[in-house]
């Protein structure tokens, strides 16, 4: 992949950098680097007065934020270098908290992109390439005309994946599939041409769809129906290597992406299993492409040794593997053995598509004194046996280890515990639902107080006062009492599926769409099962 960023973009970075000025007297705007500053007094007037300005919501303590910050300002400097009227824009969302609430932003970074006023969400990569095509789509025509040879060659040279479709006739129905499909995949820049000089350069003849890239084939042909749905899949069945590695870069293409079922490799550089597998990774990938992502992860980075936690796996198991699918909850699945010849990734593989394997699910071992308590100490495999014991009711608190709520909560489940010790009909238990999953119940966050009910095994939540006498009233009227839930306490998970959404989540910080950081002054933190 080519890395840098060009020459030009660079002199514009250093003029911005050397020219924080105000842009306009009159409208108090500021320019940070090329980039709009944006305050409630100013924000409607450069919004409006502009056609196209994105604008990023954000935090000056996110990571996210910091993160995305110089990718920010080199695309702000990609636009100016290109002549665009695209601005880029920002607002410090912790200062301008008016602002930001009118806009509905929950977590940081929010970007949103107001076309003469109107907002529409940005979904659309972090990497300053990834704004400005995104941007660039959704201004203008969704494939670049080409009209010569150089023209092609240039374009192509231009981005590590490009799509370009050859019809000489560019108002046929086939053509408008093409635009259609170029009009709604944002990562990767389109063309189209109707040159002869163009088609005989790439040897194409009548309709034909390549898509160019400077890695593996370096090519590849369309050889389906020309139907926008087809086009899409073919696209991201190429655009990515075989192998992908899987970094800040690479995240949200992996897990925002079509394919939804990814194969995780975790290895480690400096132990030389990259060398060591790293072709049988490819010769078996290159069976499922299209059906299934290989991807590998460096337990070597302290980020993604923390992901290991997350699938129960140790140092130890490195090389390992795991199969994900993406879906509304996320399904994993271990191997019987780790075996990385390209046999055995074909082999486990194979099983997984053909709906031969188990979900692997986590569990602690049982402790010998788990019942020794007023709460009893519940894991994946006495689970059932005691919640759905018909003869009593079992309220189960869902907790984190790190979740502040739950902290706050602990005294107080102790001493309903205590009161509750004695009684023959009601059991108070918990369960670390970070280290133990149910193939039947699925927690969205952190702390969940679910009721299961005697001779019914109904299940009802409780959302009331996590006090002493509400969770008491809860249980002496057999889950009727506290089903209000306040609006401060529980915060529902609605995170990106990414692995790097994960490492943040095990780190005990809240996660929220676009792997962003949640603005959530009480500290709930989210459940694990959604990535």
């Amino acid at each position: 992949m080519r890395v840098g960023v060009p020459v030009t973009i660079l002199l514009a970075i250093v003029a911005i950098t050397a020219t924080t000025v105000t842009a306009n007297e009159e409208d108090n705007i500021t320019i940070d680097e090329g980039v709009l500053v944006l305050t409630k007094t100013n924000f409607v007037k450069a919004t409006e007065d502009n056609e196209f300005v994105l604008v990023e919501f954000y935090a000056p303590w996110c990571g996210h934020c910091k993160a995305l910050a110089p990718e920010y300002v080199k695309a702000a400097a990609s636009l100016i270098e290109k002549g665009s009227d695209i601005k880029l824009g920002k607002v410090d969302a912790t200062e301008e908290t008016e602002l930001a609430e009118e806009h509905g932003v929950r977590g940081y970074p929010t970007l949103k992109f107001f076309r003469s006023g109107k907002p529409v969400e940005y979904n659309g990569g972090r990497q300053a390439d990834d704004i400005v095509n995104w941007l660039l789509k959704k201004t203008g025509p969704p494939a670049k005309a080409i009209g010569s040879v150089e023209d092609a060659k240039a374009f192509i040279e231009e981005k590590t994946v490009v799509i370009i479709g050859f019809f000489k006739d560019q108002e046929s129905a086939a053509a408008k599939e093409f635009l259609s499909a170029a009009s709604t995949t944002d990562d990767h820049p389109f063309g189209i041409t109707s040159d002869d000089a163009v088609f005989t350069e790439y040897g194409v003849s009548g309709e034909g769809i390549v898509l160019f890239k400077d890695f593996d084939e370096k090519k590849n042909v369309y050889e389906g129906e020309i139907e926008e749905s087809e086009i899409i899949k073919f696209v991201a069945a190429n655009s990515l290597p075989l192998v992908v590695d899987f970094n800040h870069e690479t995240a949200s293409k992996i897990f925002g992406g079509e394919i939804k079922s990814h194969l995780l490799i975790f290895l480690s550089k400096e132990a030389g299993h990259y060398d060591a597998h790293i072709e049988a990774c490819r010769g078996a990938a290159k069976a499922f492409k299209g059906q299934l992502l290989f991807v590998t992860i460096n337990t070597d980075e302290e980020d993604h040794a923390r992901i290991l936690e997350f699938f129960g796996m140790k140092k130890e198991e490195v090389p390992g593997l795991r199969i994900i699918k993406l879906e509304e909850d996320m399904a994993k699945y271990k191997p019987a053995k780790y075996d990385l010849s390209e046999s055995g990734l074909t082999s486990f593989v194979q099983s997984f598509l053909d709906g031969k394997l188990k979900q692997h699910l986590l569990s602690q071992e049982l402790p010998e004194d788990w019942d020794k308590e007023g709460v009893k100490v519940l894991v994946s495999s006495n689970f059932d046996e005691v919640a759905f014991n018909k003869g009593v009711d079992v309220l189960v608190e869902f907790y984190a280890p790190w979740c502040g709520h739950c902290k706050q909560l602990a005294p107080i489940f102790d001493q309903l515990g205590d009161k509750f010790k004695d009684n023959d009909e009601i059991l108070i238990a918990k369960m670390d639902a970070t280290a133990n999953e149910l193939e039947h119940t699925k927690i969205q966050s952190f702390p969940t107080l679910k009721l299961y009910k005697k001779e019914t095994n109904e299940v009802v939540e409780y959302n009331g006062e996590r006090t002493l006498e509400g969770l008491s009233k809860f249980l002496e009227t057999g889950g009727v009492y506290g089903q209000a839930a306040p609006d401060d306490e529980v915060v529902d998970y609605n995170g990106a599926r990414t692995l790097e959404a994960l490492s943040d989540f095990l780190e005990g910080k809240s996660a929220v769409e676009e792997d962003d950081e949640e603005v959530d002054e009480e500290g709930d933190v989210p459940a694990k099962d959604e990535l």
